[in-house]
């Protein structure tokens, strides 16, 4: 399999530490307000990579780790802590919202038809691997302590900059303007803040260097390492935690193991709404739950961010979700093809084996989803114009499951229509046959009440649900 890797800034093979185990750790959200839809197109893509990367033969173990504390509303490590600015909006404690945003997060992805991952640990469940780790990075001399917390000194780290081409010379440039001025150097980060004098935290707790809370960075260090070991096969994210999360991630892991700490980097890029950048000013970080009120399933949103590559900008708007939805009825209705088969179906068993193989190939080939997508649509039509055979039936339902496992669109579960409607079908094909076009007429319309399209062809009435 091959996957671009940030740290190369090429296309690699990839290649396990102990295949065919693959272990993959996923930046997961800061449970303070809801994921949007730009948030879903990034797991819907990582959880697509653990599909293709057990449809090639991988066995995986998966850790997607939860942010319930410690991200401030700067990437960096400045302003206040998001879980407590989401309970001063909301007239709550941190905990409960951590608690129902977690929830709804895992509400999300169960809709989206997501995998779960083996472990998604949260980052409050770890705060003595966080201190532990911390102080492993004392013990080396790459920390030093200010007025707010313990900071890691990036200057001791070298090849810090390496990871993003951060040019370092830039932002010391810049430091005059830096709100920390006690900081030894710009990108130094907060490895353990102290808790305000003048108020008390809803999550702050004991540590060798005095009451406070861990930075964001050391959870995902500490975490990752505890339940994958000390050099990932695969790490993955957003852009956006290139120049700052993941460039501290490796610095402060690889100075205390001495070893790389992942062997391949995968981020997915920015996604536009309406051909703007999401915000809360614009008002436009829309909910999967309000797809769904919008009357789309919300597997048409898992199938729209399949059709633009992971490394791409992608692109949302409601005119493209109405063509995913389009597309996804007529994976549909090939799917159901599966309970028509026919001796005059034109699809083989060997056709829809190379479909499998090329919708692999384009997997393979760094998560090529749209050239996967392309390949779809080429058998939907072969069976639209053709059919399915007799002899291949059996293949072509085993293909929609091992296309379920592969891309997680559900088409397998298009069940058969009932004995009632074949036989409504039927007497509608009775009345063409006598020209009763009325009679032909009202039972289409009665199947279509039911939910069942007819389409008639040159070797019989083919149905689809609508």
């Amino acid at each position: 399999m091959k996957l671009y890797n940030t740290l190369t800034r090429n296309v690699d093979e990839l290649q396990p530490l102990n295949a065919p185990t693959t272990t993959v750790y996923t930046c997961g959200p800061t449970v303070y307000d809801y994921a949007h839809v730009g948030h879903w197109f990034t797991y819907v893509r990582w959880d697509t990579l653990i599909r293709a990367l057990k449809a090639a033969g991988y066995d995986t173990k998966w850790v997607m780790n939860v942010t319930d504390v410690g991200h401030l509303v700067s990437d960096a490590d400045e302003g206040e802590d998001k879980l407590e600015k989401g309970a001063r909006r909301e007239g709550k404690s941190a905990w409960d919202v951590a608690k129902f945003y977690t929830d709804d997060f895992v509400e999300g992805m169960k809709a989206l038809n997501m995998l779960m991952p083996d472990e998604m640990p949260r980052a409050t469940d770890h705060i003595a691997e966080q201190i532990e780790l911390i102080q492993k990075l004392e013990e080396k001399g790459y920390t030093y302590t200010i007025g707010d917390g313990v900071y890691y000194d990036t200057s001791k780290f070298e090849g810090y900059a390496a990871f993003a081409r951060l040019d370092l010379d830039d932002q010391q440039e810049g430091a005059r303007v830096a709100v920390n001025a006690e900081k030894r150097n710009p990108s130094d980060f907060a490895l353990w803040k102290f808790s305000p004098t003048d108020h008390q935290r809803d999550m702050e707790w004991d540590s060798p260097w005095g009451k406070g809370f861990p930075g964001w960075h050391i959870e995902c260090s500490a975490m990752s390492m505890k339940y994958l070991g000390e050099t990932l096969d695969i790490h993955t994210g957003g852009i956006d935690h290139i120049p700052v999360h993941h460039t501290n991630e490796i610095a402060q892991s690889e100075p205390v193991t001495g070893k790389r700490f992942a062997n391949v980097w995968m981020h997915g890029n920015h996604v536009l709404i309406e051909g703007e950048k999401i915000s809360k000013s614009l008002g436009n970080g829309i909910r999967w739950q309000q797809i769904q009120e919008k009357g789309y399933d919300p597997i048409v949103l898992r199938l729209h961010v399949l059709e633009s590559h992971y490394r791409s900008q992608s692109k949302f708007s409601w005119d493209s979700l109405e063509a995913a939805k389009n597309r996804l009825q007529g994976y549909r209705a090939m799917a159901v093809q599966c309970w028509q088969a026919h001796e005059g179906g034109a699809i083989t068993t060997e056709q829809i084996t190379l479909a499998r193989e090329a919708i692999l190939e384009a997997l393979q080939n760094d998560l090529n989803t749209p050239e996967v997508l392309a390949k779809l649509s080429e058998l939907e039509g072969a069976i639209d114009n053709g059919g399915i055979s007799i002899s291949s039936q059996e293949a072509f339902a085993d293909f929609l499951n091992w296309l379920d496992d592969t891309l997680g669109l559900k088409l397998s579960e298009n069940t058969d229509i009932t004995d009632d409607q074949k036989q409504l079908i039927a007497e509608r094909e009775q009345a063409r046959e006598a020209r009763d076009w009325a009679k032909s007429d009202q039972l289409r319309n009665q199947l279509a009440q039911q939910g069942v399209s007819v389409r008639d062809t040159p070797h019989g009435p083919i149905w689809s649900r609508i």
